[in-house]
């Protein structure tokens, strides 16, 4: 379980993380979330599906990096073999946490604050960038960090409106996948969910519209663009077979 305390310079003054990638650094997931506003750069690698949260029952766009569970085929020993990381995985491990305002504060405005999770991996004191100066400000790491999850919280918001649009005009339908590997294993992908291309093409002009004018229409083409990577990963997944 994640162990998250609020990041300050003088409990982490020492902190340094590691930023290699691969299953020891809790990497080998077979899906990731992410957000509308990168999914241009997502869809020329990876697949882009929806889960559904099951404490929440809100649906998440998620990029597939492994046909099994505990599977990432874009692991290798070099690290992370693709050109673009899903966000989500380059904040790892950090959290962006919101806190209400005080009573005495007039701007009556949350604050943004920062958390790590002190029982990752990736938490060292002698190896990896560090996180503070040595007088306590901001490393150019931790600057890139705080750039990131502010980009991360308005994806989040982002997928919700996204969500929330493709369920109005129900545009969202369960998918079953099954592949045959060259070697007769079948695999079975079940618990996502797309874009119900029959409702697409009969959409009304006014929801065309819509979806349109919030951006959506080009998230749900590039939603659709980006299954041809499921060929891609089952090329990875062969392709580790033979070389082990």
């Amino acid at each position: 379980m994640p162990n998250f305390a609020l990041l300050n310079n003088v409990d982490h003054k020492n902190l340094r993380v590691i930023r290699d990638y691969s299953s020891q650094y809790g990497d080998d997931e077979m899906s990731v979330v992410t957000f509308p506003q990168e999914f241009r750069a997502i869809q020329n690698e990876y697949p882009i599906f929806f889960k559904k949260n099951p404490e929440t029952g809100r649906f998440i766009p998620v990029a597939v990096t492994g046909l099994r569970p505990n599977e990432n085929l874009f692991l290798s020993e070099k690290g992370w073999d693709a050109h673009y990381i899903p966000a989500s995985v380059k904040r790892r491990p950090f959290l962006i946490g919101i806190q209400p305002p005080k009573p005495d504060d007039i701007s009556g405005q949350p604050s943004k604050m920062v958390y790590v999770d002190m029982d990752s991996p990736r938490i060292s004191e002698s190896q990896g960038d560090a996180v503070f100066l040595p007088h306590g400000g901001h490393t150019p790491y931790l600057e890139s960090i705080v750039d990131l999850l502010d980009y991360i919280q308005y994806g989040t918001e982002l997928n919700q409106q996204f969500a929330d649009a493709l369920l109005a005009h129900e545009l969202l339908e369960t998918v079953s996948l099954e592949i045959t590997l060259k070697n007769d294993e079948r695999i079975n992908l079940t618990g996502f969910y797309t874009i119900n291309e029959d409702k697409l093409k009969v959409l009304p002009a006014a929801a065309a519209v819509e979806l349109h004018s919030k951006e959506f229409l080009e998230c749900i083409y590039m939603v659709l663009a980006s299954h041809s990577n499921m060929v891609k990963l089952i090329a990875r997944i062969e392709a580790k077979m033979l070389s082990q």
